[in-house]
């Protein structure tokens, strides 16, 4: 049986079921399989036709024993989870006539219309799944700089078995995603705007971290997290660079370049493993935003945390990219004691040196760049003036970053990735084609609807949000037990 280590090595290893529930593993580490599946050009060859399903269901037996899901078992959670989508297919690819060998790979057809939906959608059924065998109820508390928060309340919206506490930055995203959130009538999603967060969407997560700390509380509301800390999500990521992969290539084995826009690093973190794993990804090109955190590791080798820049592309406005440390642990072949020395390190002074060894072999085959939201305005209007195609700011940024590294990256294929439908970003839209109204690629029909409907949440100031998360989870939790008994 396949089992799960914390990449800080405080923790017993345990098995899937539990890595999923329980999100960080015990000592505050990151789940992370005993090994990566090794994944042949034979067997590569072998799924080039398949659907995204079918191609998932592959994918993730590797991770997932037949003794914990059965084959039908996991069947089923992939077509309950995808079947909300716009398109059977999932995602799509759109080759740009404006950029030689370019593909979009738009990723946003889940109810959301973001990235995020890929990896909830299957991880929120996953938990229902365990849950329900269990009997058992959960709190599901995420963190949100605009994507994962919606698509986590929609995903938990209505389900018996779990609570969705979903914390966002006010001021920092965008109305349209809060109303996402703010907007769902369901009385188990619970959406908390905090104000005044000097260093946006970390402040929450430094919150969270200190819940988990809190055992008595843990442990009493039964607390978990779908953010990209679990591992459901960056397994379950994985399955769309395989896919993009095979929709490129004229041969299985050929190389192609990806472009990601990054801020955390969950979704290029599993890109990452996938190459790992055996996929034939030359670069992957690390669009990174003013806020740099991603561009300083990969160019400079160091880990630092900066002041916050507030920008266009305000879902990657991200200070600590957490799942690098979990890309981390099998680039150092599973050394836990390094990492957890690393987070030592950067927990008590702000940063982290990385040595030259290190440095290479965490390094390779990454690219990195820094766009500006000039550049980044410039993008969405060039490709939408050359072939009326309309971009996001956050696949504008893995645009620019692709251009302007295409030289140094050799002209291969490459897939740029699209991680959320335009309407999202209404002003940014305007702001960039020198509108005064959207053009109806920027509009679609579920944002237009939320925003005739009343809004629900809580608010709280950044300063008390610990004690005020004490408080109404606690309630609600008592409240829950009352209600079922």
């Amino acid at each position: 049986m396949l089992n799960y280590l914390s990449n800080k090595g405080g923790s017993d290893p345990v098995g899937f079921e539990k890595a999923i529930l329980d999100g960080f593993a015990s000592d505050g580490g990151l789940y992370v399989p005993e090994k990566l599946p090794e994944i042949s050009l034979e067997q590569l060859e072998s799924w080039k036709n398949l659907t995204y399903k079918d191609l998932a269901f592959e994918i993730l037996s590797l991770f997932i024993d037949r003794s914990v899901i059965s084959a039908v078992e996991l069947r089923s959670i992939l077509n309950k989870a995808y079947s909300t989508f716009e398109k059977e297919e999932v995602i799509a690819m759109h080759p740009l006539q404006s950029a030689e060998n370019t593909w979009v790979m738009e990723l946003y057809y889940g109810p959301t219309i973001s990235f995020k939906d890929i990896g909830l959608a299957f991880l929120v059924n996953l938990f229902d799944f365990f849950l329900q065998r269990r009997k058992e109820h959960l709190s599901v508390i995420v963190a949100t700089t605009g994507d994962t928060g919606p698509a986590t309340a929609s995903y938990i919206a209505g389900k018996s078995t779990l609570d969705a506490w979903v914390l966002y930055p006010k001021g920092l995203i965008t109305d349209e995603q809060e109303r996402q959130m703010t907007t769902l009538p369901h009385p188990n999603v619970h959406a908390v705007g905090v104000f005044d967060c000097p260093e946006g969407g970390d402040d929450l997560d430094y919150v969270i971290a200190k819940l988990y700390a809190n055992k008595p509380f843990k442990d009493k509301v039964k607390l978990s997290s779908v953010n990209s800390i679990n591992w459901g999500r960056v397994m379950m990521q994985t399955v769309h660079y395989f896919y993009g992969y095979f929709q490129v290539v004229d041969s299985v084995g050929e190389e192609i370049n990806m472009a990601v826009p990054s801020g955390g690093f969950g979704n290029l973190c599993a890109g990452g493993l996938a190459r790992k794993m055996g996929l034939p990804v030359k670069n992957y090109i690390v669009g990174n935003n003013q806020n740099a955190c991603l561009h300083r590791i990969f160019s400079q080798g160091l880990f630092s945390k900066e002041l916050i820049h507030e920008t266009l592309s305000s879902a990657i406005d991200i200070l600590t990219p957490f799942n690098f440390w979990r890309f981390l642990y099998f680039c150092v072949d599973g050394n836990a004691k390094k990492i957890k020395a690393w987070n030592d390190e950067f927990d008590a002074t702000g940063k982290v040196e990385f040595d030259k060894q290190t440095f290479e072999a965490y390094s390779k085959g990454f690219l990195s760049m820094t766009v500006t939201d000039e550049e980044t305005l410039y993008k969405i209007k060039e490709i939408y003036d050359k072939e009326n195609y309309l971009a996001d700011p956050h696949g504008a940024v893995a645009l620019v970053a692709a251009e302007k590294l295409r030289q140094k990256a050799g002209n291969l294929k490459t897939v740029c990735m699209e991680t959320a439908h335009p309407s999202k970003f209404p002003n940014t839209i305007k702001k960039a084609l020198c509108l005064n109204k959207l053009p109806e690629a920027a509009m679609h029909q579920s944002i237009e609807s939320a925003k005739t409907l009343c809004q629900r949440g809580y608010t709280c100031h950044h300063t008390h949000l610990e004690e005020a998360l004490l408080d109404a989870m606690n309630k609600n939790w008592d409240l829950t037990k009352v209600l079922k008994n």
